[in-house]
């Protein structure tokens, strides 16, 4: 009998403690939930920044955006993404697009490609990424300056059959011991350039406000010849 009794107190105290345990994690969430999201939001800012700097602008990137679809095939995402408009003096001067390269060495990279009014790249970043440390991170720019080589190309510069790494006869340097990773970063922003190009009028409209989605694009001549 003292035994049913001593086992029945151990499991009521022992749901009590696990009571307890969940309404402290809960309240931990709750109190600290808004930090959490601000702090993800000025990460996220400082992001759109290195891309398209403060100089270059008049309104806050962050707050000036859009979706994008997941079914836009140049771009390939998986799901619902954001993307974001540049402004000065109310004109659209640019625009950040996200993008992923499902053909990475480790999975999917993903990425956002900003591209200036005259259809020229303005910055690259990328945001999430499985490849292999010492190797194919080095698409990262907190790992090289590797991504830097986007800055100002075109869709014409360099020329189509160059949008590939040395390796295979294009103007990208590659990796050593790694090929897979920077071919699979540049054709997904070559695709960028394809994309903005098509859509150029809806994505630079300066009556575009927030939340304006382009039209679906479901395949090109340029997105078929990558």
């Amino acid at each position: 009998m003292k035994t049913m009794v001593a086992i029945s107190r151990s499991g009521l105290l022992l749901g009590l403690f696990a009571a307890m345990t969940t309404a402290l994690i809960a309240w931990t969430f709750l109190v600290t939930k808004d930090d959490i999201t601000q702090a993800q939001r000025e990460a996220e800012a400082k992001q759109l920044l290195q891309i398209f700097p403060a100089s270059s602008h008049d309104n806050s990137l962050i707050d000036d955006q859009f979706i994008i679809p997941a079914d836009q095939s140049l771009l390939e995402g998986r799901e619902d993404r954001l993307a974001y408009r540049a402004r000065k003096d109310g004109k659209v001067v640019g625009v950040i697009l996200p993008a992923t390269a499902r053909d990475g060495y480790s999975g999917d990279i993903r990425l956002l490609v900003g591209v200036r009014r005259d259809g020229r790249i303005a910055g690259v970043r990328v945001v999430a990424h499985r490849e292999t440390p010492g190797l194919g991170d080095a698409v990262d720019a907190n790992k090289s300056d590797w991504v830097l080589s986007f800055n100002g190309r075109s869709l014409d510069n360099p020329q189509p059959k160059q949008w590939t790494v040395r390796k295979n006869g294009g103007d990208f340097d590659q990796f050593t011991g790694a090929t897979i990773t920077p071919r699979a970063v540049i054709i997904a922003t070559r695709k960028v350039l394809d994309y903005v190009a098509v859509n150029e009028e809806q994505l630079f409209s300066s009556s575009a406000h927030v939340d304006d989605t382009p039209p679906v694009v479901v395949s090109t001549a340029a997105e078929n010849a990558t």
